[in-house]
């Protein structure tokens, strides 16, 4: 089953050209998609000089809209039933990390998969962002009935994605993607413009859980039917070594 694996990316000139050469080399059969947030940096001449020798499609967006709507640009134009999210600025990419991420999904073992970069800043054992990750695979069929929800909600995208898959009771896999190098912020810019960023994004995945109350409590409720769908085969699994015990007591009793 093919794969279209979608690479959104604003100004991470430095970093993209290895990105797309990793991601095409590793899946020759894929279909690689490269969708440009109206970068200002040298993004497009490195992408021009790259399609003469790799096979990829590289769509430059008129003007800075958000990762969101790089991302729902990216699956609207994909051709493949599966789709793989990938970062832009990420580096020491393997096979492998491609695998890991793929393979869960193909043998329906997860409807999602995430996947967690091991060279971060936090630890990756108690990174509490990885929920966030930009390295994700999951159906075509699963995310376009959300695409118009998610367009303009910029970096809530990831929150808002994980929360309706919660609430629709999908399974969800996290794989540790060994070597993969994602830098932070700070090592990508300076402290004040670090932080300002920080401040942008963690506002926007606020406002998406805000605006996004319902999907949380769909969550809750169906942790609490699981919890009493848990409970109620205990109680019968119960009854039944009960209703067994009573049973051989009787027999004896009638001996």
């Amino acid at each position: 089953m093919k794969t279209s694996i979608i690479i959104c990316t604003y100004n991470e000139a430095k970093t993209l050209a290895g990105v797309v050469k990793s991601c095409c080399e590793c899946n020759p059969d894929a279909e690689v998609i490269v969708v440009d947030d109206g970068s200002t940096d040298a993004t497009p001449s490195i992408m021009q000089s790259l399609v003469e020798t790799y096979s990829f499609r590289y769509e430059r967006l008129p003007e800075n809209k958000g990762k969101s709507w790089a991302m729902v640009h990216g699956v609207e134009i994909s051709s493949n039933e599966i789709i793989l999210f990938f970062d832009a600025d990420v580096s020491h990419i393997k096979a492998e990390h491609f695998t890991s991420l793929l393979k869960p999904i193909l043998e329906n073992k997860a409807d999602m998969v995430l996947g967690q970069p091991s060279e971060t800043l936090i630890d990756y054992r108690v990174n509490p962002f990885k929920a966030l990750t930009g390295e994700r695979a999951l159906w075509k069929k699963d995310i376009l009935s959300i695409l118009e929800d998610i367009r303009t909600i910029r970096f809530g995208v990831e929150t808002f994605i994980n929360l309706y898959y919660q609430a629709k009771g999908k399974k969800i896999k996290y794989v540790l993607l060994k070597g993969l190098l994602h830098p932070t912020k700070y090592q990508k810019t300076t402290p004040l413009k670090a932080t300002k960023e920080f401040l942008k994004e963690g506002t926007e995945i606020a406002m998406a859980l805000f605006k996004n109350h319902d999907l949380i409590n769909q969550r809750i409720e169906l942790l609490f039917d699981k919890t009493n769908q848990r409970a109620l085969q205990k109680l019968n699994l119960l009854q039944q070594e009960i209703n067994k015990t009573l049973s051989e007591l009787k027999k004896k009793i009638d001996l």
